[in-house]
């Protein structure tokens, strides 16, 4: 199918909103505290707050520049609020009220007059009408002043990058990690909110995709500074509907009791966090608004700086599982009773805010395994519970890429079915919560737990006990391999996945991406957008991209076919049948170049080729020699709806990778990374360091003969469009080369085809033209 990388919009449909719209304001804070902002109305937000040290500041921010939604459905950048008015009526709660020392301030940071950087600090206070908790607030920038009060120093409103008010805890010192005596729950409230003056409206784009069939997956990790109220909007906005999948998250859901000098997770007053069962409970009612259901996910993953010290998996060493993340998380045991709880409770806490808001049960155990250590691949099944479940002193793995015998073997298999039981347990969980049926969904990432490094991982990370009906659905998700371009492990992934688990293709979903560097946004999303295709061909109905921060950030945009085509129809129009007739001695070809020549006064050329590869032409008409064969052709033509349609021409010149009989070694390839398992069949022309290199795609079934580091195997498939995917992934720097025969893609080069009946029958030939079609970069 077909998708778009928008970098910025350009004539797409766009609409306006009043600068300071409520949707679109941010907010940000340091660890641990935790704060989110959601819309409670078109002219209202609420922003609330968990204060644990003296020291933390909440900052409700507004941006200048979007920098956070697609740019089809960005707000336009307009940094001068010359003669702007914002007004709101501002609440307030356990933060420090307007009149005090501390009292939330309006920073403004931008450029004063020269240039300069420059940051203003805006007493709220000094433009507020009522009491320092519940006031009407009226800033015209033109006019604001600097400083704790007034007359102060004038700031300069014609050049703004962003602005914050900032929100304290009562008791608050400036710089402070002093812990606080107990946790302070804060709020504020901006209703009413009004821009007025000039420059009070923002362009904003409004270009809604239609539904392509594919879904969106997030997570609060990602988007906790943000409304839910501007996800949905952009989600809606680029053709995703039914359902979408929400990760929890490991570092922003949970509450926090102190212990020393830390905070951990706690269940006292509850699983979640005020902040985050505020935002929660708005993500629900937005989407539920908009039609979709959400699949609540959860992993056993865990912030390491807030996680339990016996919670955690642990090597024989006695290392705790770290991941590679900054701040690092942990991963949750599933032999510790009281971390598998924990989990059990947070998820009755996702499914009471789906139901209160109306939405049907639908709910992820994300990626749950046993962790390998990265570098020393030892694996952490040696935390203290998970001892005592093995028996008191199971057998040491230092590594597992190394081989292992017997005893080592039946620790994995009991390291897979307690961690089965776990899961079972926390689906249990699920289902108890909810008050009507709940569907619970587990997902498995292959790449790790099929690594071939390590061949004995899956007795504990692809338990038998996860077997089709365990689950009422399968999610698989693959992105490491994927971006390799290592499509034949994928494959075999597969396969093996559903010889062992079982699960109905109708009852699997496949998540892809992901796009870690927006450097590899032009490699990287090609493949993504291709898999969503490639899981549709073999029947998955579920189609998951992850996840829409990098898709915003790289203008990833899906696009519907065409309507009554298929995927494949839609994308090549092609018949994949042969030129019916024999081409005869007369017949022509006419590769060509598009070139743009340029001459200069003095006489010389500047020439530039617009083409990396040459376009043939052909005129096969004077192959034609009989009436039959004349009705041949029209009846061809016909059914081709003329040009509409493509066809396989055999060039009567050029049909080979080298000689008549090709060769495994005919034509380079490409060379092995130990990850790539995919090559596309090219022919190369001319010799010397630049060949020009023309793309085959579509080779004769049965002629493609393959080499690997010169010797032949027939461990390959041929993909559409002449790709050649091998079993195995060669070894860095190790050729891969070809050899095969080809057709050329072709189509009627006109709508319609002159012919004479009486020129015919003197002997005179008929002109049937014909152009090569572009199938592949």
């Amino acid at each position: 199918m077909s998708f778009w990388l928008a970098s910025a919009r350009n004539g797409q449909e766009h609409d306006f909103i009043q600068r300071f719209d409520p949707r679109f304001w941010t907010v940000n804070f340091p660890r641990p505290m935790m704060a989110s902002v959601v819309t409670t109305a078109p002219d209202a937000l609420r922003v609330t707050c968990e204060f644990h040290h003296r020291g933390e500041l909440a900052g409700l921010i507004w941006e200048t520049e979007d920098t956070l939604d697609h740019p089809l459905h960005a707000y336009t950048t307009d940094r001068d609020y010359t003669h702007t008015v914002l007004s709101f009526r501002w609440r307030s709660g356990g933060i420090v009220a307007l009149d005090a020392v501390h009292g939330p301030t309006l920073t403004i940071e931008g450029r004063d007059a020269s240039g300069a950087a420059r940051s203003w600090y805006v007493r709220l206070w000094n433009y507020a009408e009522g009491s320092p908790e519940d006031a009407l607030v009226t800033l015209p920038f033109s006019q604001l002043e600097s400083g704790f009060g007034l007359p102060g120093e004038a700031i300069h409103a014609a050049d703004i990058d962003r602005m914050f008010i900032s929100l304290v805890p009562e008791g608050y010192v400036s710089g402070s990690t002093e812990q606080l005596p107990a946790r302070v729950d804060g709020w504020a409230e901006l209703s009413e909110i009004s821009c007025d003056g000039a420059r009070a409206m923002l362009e904003i784009g409004d270009c809604i995709v239609p539904e392509h069939g594919e879904r969106i997956a997030t997570a609060y990790d990602d988007a906790f500074n943000q409304t839910p109220a501007r996800l949905i909007r952009q989600i809606r906005h680029l053709g995703y509907r039914s359902q979408l999948l929400h990760y929890v998250g490991m570092s922003h859901y949970f509450r926090l009791e102190p212990l020393g000098a830390g905070h951990y997770v706690s269940l006292a007053g509850g699983a979640l966090n005020d902040s985050c069962a505020a935002w929660h409970h708005s993500f629900a009612a937005e989407a539920a608004a908009a039609g979709f259901e959400i699949v609540w996910s959860l992993s056993y993953e865990l912030l390491d700086a807030h996680c339990w010290n016996d919670w955690k998996q642990r090597s024989a060493d006695g290392s705790p599982a770290l991941t590679g993340w900054e701040p690092p998380s942990t991963l949750l045991s599933p032999a510790h009773a009281g971390a598998m709880a924990y989990l059990r409770q947070v998820a009755a806490a996702f499914v009471q805010i789906a139901e209160s808001e109306g939405l049907p049960v639908h709910f992820q155990i994300g990626e749950p395994w046993w962790w390998v250590t990265a570098g020393s691949y030892a694996p952490c099944l040696y935390d203290d519970a998970a001892k005592v479940a093995f028996g008191g002193d199971p057998p040491a793995i230092a590594d597992m890429r190394a081989p292992l015998d017997e005893a080592q073997k039946a620790l994995l298999d009991q390291a897979g079915a307690l961690l089965a039981a776990s899961t079972a347990a926390l689906a249990q969980a699920v289902r108890d919560a909810a008050s009507g049926p709940a569907e619970v969904m587990l997902l498995a990432f292959t790449p790790t737990i099929l690594d071939r490094q390590m061949p004995e991982l899956e007795r504990a990370n692809l338990p038998a006990g996860w077997a089709y009906p365990a689950f009422d659905r399968l999610q698989l998700e693959d992105y490491d391999w994927l971006t390799a371009g290592a499509d034949a492990r994928r494959r075999a992934a597969y396969a093996h996945v559903d010889g062992k688990l079982g699960y109905p293709i109708d009852r699997q979903d496949y998540l892809s991406g992901f796009v870690l560097l927006p450097e590899d946004a032009l490699k990287y999303w090609p493949r993504i957008d291709a898999a969503l295709d490639e899981a549709k061909q073999r029947g998955v109905q579920r189609r998951f991209v992850w996840a829409l921060p990098q898709v915003a950030r790289d203008g990833y945009t899906r696009l519907a076919p065409p309507p009554d085509l298929d995927a494949e129809d839609a994308m090549q129009n092609f018949d994949d049948v042969p030129y019916p007739l024999a081409l005869g001695s007369d017949a022509s070809a006419s590769p060509e170049f598009s070139t743009s020549i340029l001459v200069t006064a003095s006489g010389h050329e500047r020439r530039t080729a617009q083409w990396a590869d040459a376009r043939l032409r052909y005129d096969v008409g004077p192959g034609i020699r009989s009436e039959a064969e004349l009705a041949t052709l029209l009846a061809f033509f016909r059914a081709r709806h003329g040009p509409a349609r493509g066809f396989r021409l055999a060039d009567p010149f050029d049909q080979s990778s080298g000689g008549a009989a090709p060769q495994p070694g005919d034509q380079r390839l490409g060379l092995g990374d130990g990850e790539r398992t995919r090559f596309a069949l090219v022919k190369r022309y001319g010799d010397g360091p630049e060949p020009q290199v023309r793309r085959i795609t579509r080779p004769r079934a049965g002629s493609v003969r393959v080499a690997v580091n010169g010797v032949e195997t027939t461990a390959f498939t041929l993909d559409p469009l002449g790709e050649v995917v091998l079993d195995d992934p060669p070894a860095n720097g190790v050729e891969v080369r070809a050899g095969f025969l080809f057709d050329v893609p072709v189509r009627f080069a006109e709508d319609r085809l002159a012919i004479s009946a009486t020129g015919f029958a003197a002997g005179q030939a008929p002109s049937v033209p014909l152009i090569e079609i572009r199938e592949a970069a």
